[in-house]
């Protein structure tokens, strides 16, 4: 009876949860490193299905890059990063579009559907979801210290989001699985950070949520004490001492750029939790670090 009890005051508190976020749209970020554990992704698909069928309307962005890597390693293309940005040539976009909004892609639709749910797989070029622009970095030069650009090949950035495919397949009950792969105005094919594709998503989704699922539990302090609630104005002051660094900042400066365009909040927490998505939405504690432009926007 005690643990019939414990599920039934679970249920009670996610509740009002529950009755929040009916009808809104969550944008989950879906790594490629947590591709390879079978039993993690298929309790990944049961938990997206769950808040499909609950009245959430999940959209799951996912990445590749481990997949990626390897099929260039099997088919001896060499590939450098620059920024943490694979280098992009026109043999390594193609085979990260075929690799990205092929076998991936289809894997987690055929995951959601064992799961019992619906899902389609997308790319950012279906119905014209997404338009990029190929990405220009600087960097300076020992030596000189002249500011050098550098060419990341098709390595691409969301200029403008069309979200009509996205609301045409949520319309018809339908989870939609996006690869982060664009079209350029110019034709081509430009392969996206997938954590910036979902931020873009969700700033035009107007989404409740954009949840980054990485490696780490969330935002530590220096004490490496994790950091719950924060705004821009306090991530900046975290960039500025150094107690954010690494692959953390392009990861929060998504967070800004999502809740900036409209996106109610952004949460970064570990995807290695089992069950993270819905402690983190459907409990009063929470499971990461919760980013909006104010502090009290719950959890």
């Amino acid at each position: 009876m005690a643990a019939i009890r414990a599920k039934a005051e679970t249920l009670i508190e996610a509740l009002p949860y529950l009755q929040r976020y009916a009808g809104r749209t969550f944008v989950v970020k879906y790594g490629g490193h947590a591709m390879g554990d079978e039993r993690a992704a298929m309790e990944f698909a049961s938990d997206v299905v769950l808040l499909k069928a609950v009245g959430i309307n999940p959209v799951v962005v996912h990445g590749g890059g481990p997949q990626i890597g390897a099929m260039l390693a099997k088919l001896g293309v060499e590939s450098t990063f620059v920024d943490g940005l694979r280098v992009t040539d026109k043999a390594t976009a193609d085979i990260a579009e075929m690799v990205l909004s092929g076998a991936i892609n289809k894997q987690l639709v055929g995951w959601i559907a064992r799961a019992g749910g619906k899902a389609i797989g997308l790319s950012g070029k279906d119905g014209g979801l997404v338009t990029a622009t190929k990405v220009t970095r600087t960097r300076k030069d020992p030596d000189s210290n002249i500011e050098q650009a550098l060419d990341l090949g098709f390595v691409g950035e969301p200029t403008t989001v069309d979200t009509g495919v996205i609301d045409t397949a949520v319309a018809a009950g339908m989870i939609p699985i996006v690869a982060p792969i664009g079209a350029g105005e110019d034709g081509e094919t430009y392969n996206i950070n997938a954590d910036t594709m979902a931020g873009a998503l969700a700033g035009a989704l107007g989404a409740a949520r954009l949840l980054l699922l990485t490696d780490v539990p969330g935002v530590l302090d220096k004490d490496g004490a994790l950091l719950t609630d924060l705004t821009p104005d306090k991530i900046a002051a975290l960039h500025q001492d150094g107690t954010i660094n690494g692959g953390m900042i392009p990861k929060l400066e998504t967070c800004v750029s999502a809740v900036e365009a409209g996106c109610e909040a952004a949460v970064v927490l570990d995807g290695r939790v089992p069950h993270a998505m819905l402690l983190e939405f459907f409990t009063a504690r929470g499971a990461g670090t919760l980013i909006s432009l104010a502090s009290d926007s719950g959890s």
